[in-house]
């Protein structure tokens, strides 16, 4: 047996490579038992706990740091054997890229995680599915870039080589790829200013509608008519938008013109009947009612009020009411609402010329 063992295979004896299989087999055994006697508990408990921090940095660990022990464990033990110098380079390269790999999606994970818990935390009865997607691939690009940089650094590579080598290929790139890269900028502009959201109703220029997606490179926004618009996210960024989502309450102005035989006490009482209209329409709050200007053919007199709901119809619902019941009072009062006429006066020229010889 022991002729057996004191063999030499590869620079290593038989008893060495018994003990290297038997260090792998006690510590992925201990693994196993950590993973099911503790890391189960500590599962367990952070289910109870009121913060989610702890149940992403543990979900993660489970799912990334324990094929990072075993990875570990694998390289300690091989380390005991006498190995040559290709295959100890080859050993240390594969567990190195390996446990870089590991630790990168570790630490994506966790972030974005936690990110997740913030997002839902902060706004609980909003989709952030745009939000958290902006987010994980600035997470992801990030980290890969740092754990890919520390890789080649560990590895033997001279970074700043690399680096200058991807920043010629990073502007041939960009110059190729100029609108791509705008629309790309602008997405996280409009993720990280918010300037409006899915379900929001813009107006931009002469378009108006529903946002129905906001994507890397394009916006699409569904018509009133029923169309769907697709915006590229530089378009939108440039453009003057106005967000009605965001309007708490809508402020009215209008105009009504009477007639310039209108009597005097009637012009008197006009601002307190337009006053009452507006105020006994819901929800709504009156501003003021003035005569204020002599028009071409009438007289004039503005009203401005608010009405406390954003939405549209609402809006149209009350300025009709608003509109019959002016139209009701002032025909009970005898008072004639203007339109654009024009008083023709006409002199007899010889009457005219006889009055010039007199005087």
């Amino acid at each position: 047996m022991e002729e057996i063992l004191d063999r030499v295979y590869y620079h290593n004896t038989v008893r060495d490579y018994l003990i290297v299989l038997g260090a792998i087999f006690i510590g992925i055994m201990l693994v196993k038992f950590f993973k099911r006697a503790i890391l189960l508990r500590l599962i367990k408990w952070t289910k109870s706990t009121e913060t989610r921090l702890d149940n992403y940095l543990i979900e993660s660990f489970s799912r990334f740091g324990i094929p990072i022990l075993y990875f570990l464990i694998i390289y300690i033990s091989l380390n005991y054997l006498t190995l040559t110098d290709r295959a100890n380079d080859i050993l240390e390269i594969a567990v190195t890229v390996a446990v870089t790999i590991m630790v990168i999606r570790f630490l994506i994970s966790s972030i974005v995680l936690i990110i997740r818990s913030y997002l839902h935390r902060r706004h609980p009865n909003r989709d952030t599915v745009n939000e958290l997607g902006a987010i994980s691939l600035i997470v992801n690009v990030v980290i890969w870039f740092i754990g890919l940089g520390f890789l080649l650094d560990n590895m033997g590579y001279d970074l700043t080589a690399v680096i200058a080598g991807l920043g010629v290929g990073g502007i041939a790139v960009a110059l190729a790829a100029q609108n791509i890269l705008g629309d790309l900028f602008n997405y996280f502009v409009i993720f990280l200013d918010k300037p409006f959201e899915v379900g929001d109703f813009l107006v931009i220029d002469d378009k108006t509608g529903t946002v129905e997606h906001i994507g890397v490179k394009t916006t699409r926004i569904k018509t009133l008519s029923g169309e769907q618009l697709v915006f590229a996210n530089s378009d939108l960024t440039s453009s003057r938008i106005h967000n009605f989502k965001r309007m708490q309450r809508r402020r009215i102005v209008f105009t009504i013109g009477v007639t310039y035989q209108t009597s005097y006490e009637n012009l008197e009482r006009i601002p307190s009947v337009l006053k009452n209209i507006v105020e006994s329409q819901i929800p709504v709050e009156f501003e003021r009612a003035h005569f204020k200007t002599y028009g071409d053919s009438s007289l004039d007199f503005e009203v401005v009020y608010y009405v406390l709901d954003p939405t549209y119809v609402v809006y149209m619902d009350i300025q009709q009411a608003i509109n019959l019941r002016i139209f009701r009072e002032f025909e009970s009062m005898g008072i004639e609402i203007a339109y654009p006429t024009r008083t023709l006066f006409v002199v007899n020229q010889q009457e005219e010329e006889s009055r010039e010889k007199q005087l």
